[in-house]
């Protein structure tokens, strides 16, 4: 049997395959769909799962038969206070929501201030540098905010930074800077569309929230006002969460 590591990427269809006496070891799967996936008499020490809609559509996880989903929402709650405050439904709450989402952002800003120059820009297992996690909220606030509720016909900031796989979703990828601009700018950017957030929450009433827009990757789709505004907070916690998980690795690496 070949020592050469298998591959398998975009369009390679596993669905419905079948492993048995294999070992899948140190595997690594990025954004790979494991909906219904059956797994018997499996070793399972040290596997880190992370699954951002595991909370999505009534989802459940089980472990040897226990639904540990609502431990995970609890934990992250702990975790991150102001998280539960996300599916605020009236705009007072939402305004609440807001402000605690800023404050713990503030907070990650601080953190990575105190750390060594450059440690903005580190990039942990491949996955987006802290930099690139705020550009990315840049981008997703000009999507949902900009974009969305507002109808801005050029809505997103050069600095915003999109994910890979919406190059197809009608819009121009070349109003996107290249590289790696300098961070001071990164965080200007960032600060000016968190304030696009808190002035348009500002004076949003129970009508603003219901009215409906075009949702941005299907435009044939409708989400009402408050829909989007639950996804940019949703964007915000979740990305809080993979760049504090990164930032404890570097800093990790900073003392060993």
């Amino acid at each position: 049997m070949s020592d050469q590591v298998a591959s398998f990427r975009h369009p390679d269809n596993l669905r419905g395959a079948t492993f048995t006496d294999v070992s899948l070891r140190g595997a690594r799967f990025t954004r790979a769909n494991f909906t219904g996936v059956v797994m018997r008499a499996v070793e399972v020490g040290g596997t880190d799962i992370d699954a951002p809609w595991l909370l999505e559509g009534g989802n459940t996880l089980l472990v040897n038969g226990v639904d540990v989903t609502p431990y995970v929402e609890a934990e992250l709650n702990r975790r991150f206070p102001g998280r539960a405050e996300r599916r605020a439904q009236d705009p007072d709450g939402l305004r609440a929501a807001w402000a605690r989402v800023e404050a713990a952002w503030d907070s990650a800003v601080d953190r990575v201030a105190a750390l060594p120059p450059g440690s903005q820009d580190v990039s942990v297992d491949g996955e987006w540098s802290f930099a690139e996690t705020v550009r990315h909220l840049v981008m997703a606030t000009d999507t949902w905010l900009g974009r969305a509720i507002l109808g801005k016909e050029r809505p997103y900031h050069p600095l915003g930074m999109p994910n890979a796989e919406y190059e197809t979703d009608g819009y121009d990828l070349s109003v996107f800077s290249l590289g790696t601009p300098p961070y001071a700018e990164v965080l200007a950017a960032r600060e000016d569309r968190t304030r696009m957030v808190r002035e348009f929450l500002a004076t949003a009433t129970e009508a603003d929230l219901a009215v409906p827009r075009a949702n941005p990757w299907g435009p044939d789709h409708t989400e009402s006002t408050l829909s989007c505004l639950h996804t940019i907070l949703e964007e915000e916690w979740e990305h809080l969460r993979y760049a504090t998980r990164d930032l404890d690795t570097v800093e990790r690496g900073l003392t060993s």
